[in-house]
């Protein structure tokens, strides 16, 4: 989940050539969870339009102080307390000089004097411009009011010159947000100082060099753990089996790939101190007893049986390891829930709380978006029983519930 999720931003767009690239940017920040009001220049409407900036927000664009249909008044003031944060992208060198000034004869500046949020400034203009000693004074002024400069790129320009001007892509402004973001996100963050270790995805058992047993776990329940984990101030270390879905790169998220049980067991093992142990893969129980070192021919062996034996219970080895002041949290996805039997194997593995769930439920199991669970605690006392949700809201319900069981 994004740090922009639920934040309240005004992009402001100014009269660049640029001006074309607030589409993308739009459509990101709609994409990240942020709810986003356009307010244009006289200008910026020459180059883009403002019904297609409506229509990608989902808001009607403000260009003048008042609607000129019913004389409605924009207020700046309102939208100046409703923003989280205040981006100009593009920034031209005048409305920076207008910011820096407040010189307030539009109502973008009027919004942006107005505004208590963080204010984010992206310039776009020719290379002369963006060195000429005005502009720089501009950008010194408005950093010292603490507004943070995005700085340009460099890259061939409209008028064909090669320099620094370019306004950088969508995608580069977004992260740049989402990392300003992070410190605040995770300021009060109830995980903050914890470190995870998070099993994920299926195992593989060899038959041959082209051949396993496996099955049909995608990863997305462990990813989304992962994700939400970080996002709550922890640091994750992510054993994965061969999943299809793994979670975004991360400087507090340490991936470890394996294949089969016995190397995630492995993997395990190697994680010498950690706060919480998270069990989410869908390990196999079985693996071939020998492996064949070449491809078995089908015209050689019309038949093949496999003598398997167990694997490593990686839970239940773990738990007996596990120290007095870390939390192990279980899942049981059975094709029927039997709530004893869920109990039982809470007490096998040393669980604190286990996440179990059937696949009788529609929308629940391998394979899907959504999840229905119910959480039981130590004692075998259902915790809750959640209703069917995204798998991210899933994790996010699951890791509320460490704080009390540290």
């Amino acid at each position: 989940m994004s740090n922009l999720s639920g934040k309240h931003i005004v992009l402001g767009v100014t009269g660049s050539i640029a001006a074309y690239k607030a589409a993308p940017l739009i459509r990101l920040l709609i994409k990240a969870g942020a709810e986003v009001q356009v307010v244009m220049t006289e200008a910026a409407r020459e180059f883009i339009t403002p019904l297609t900036l409506s229509t990608l927000s989902g808001r009607p664009v403000l260009c003048d102080f008042f609607d000129r249909t019913d004389g409605s008044w924009h207020s700046h003031v309102e939208l100046g307390l409703w923003a989280d944060l205040f981006l100009v992208a593009p920034a031209t060198a005048s409305t920076m000089a207008k910011m820096a000034y407040g010189i307030a004869d539009n109502l973008l500046v009027t919004c942006y004097l107005a505004t208590r949020g963080r204010v984010y400034i992206a310039p776009a203009m020719d290379l002369d411009m963006y060195s000429h000693p005005s502009t720089i004074a501009s950008a010194t002024r408005l950093r010292e009011m603490g507004a943070t400069i995005l700085e340009a790129d460099e890259g061939e320009l409209a008028s064909h010159l090669v320099g620094k001007g370019r306004l950088p892509e969508p995608e580069e402004i977004v992260r740049r947000l989402e990392l300003d973001l992070e410190d605040e996100v995770h300021a009060d963050a109830p995980l903050r100082g914890r470190h995870l270790l998070i099993t994920s995805g299926p195992t593989y058992e060899r038959i041959d060099p082209v051949r396993f047993i496996g099955n049909y776990s995608s990863g997305r329940m462990g990813k989304a753990l992962a994700e939400q984990a970080l996002r709550l101030g922890a640091r994750v270390t992510f054993v994965t089996g061969p999943a299809q879905i793994l979670p975004s790169p991360d400087q507090r998220l340490e991936m470890i790939g394996v294949e089969s049980a016995g190397e995630m067991l492995q993997a395990c093992l190697g994680v010498t101190s950690y706060d919480v142990g998270i069990f989410c893969a869908a390990v196999a129980d079985y693996r071939v007893a020998s492996p064949e070192m070449q491809k078995v021919k089908r015209e050689h062996r019309p038949t093949l049986t496999l003598d398997l034996v167990s694997n490593p219970d990686i839970a239940a080895l773990m738990g007996e390891r596990k120290e007095s002041d870390q939390v192990h949290i279980g899942f049981a996805l059975e094709t029927h829930l039997d709530l004893s039997q869920v109990q039982d194997k809470m007490k096998r593995k040393n669980f604190d709380l286990i996440v179990a769930n059937t696949l009788e439920d529609v929308g629940a199991g391998f394979g899907t978006e959504t999840n229905r669970v119910t959480l039981l605690s130590r004692d075998g006392s259902i915790e809750q029983t959640l209703p069917l949700m995204k798998k991210e809201e899933v994790a996010l319900e699951i890791l509320r519930t460490l704080p009390k069981l540290f």
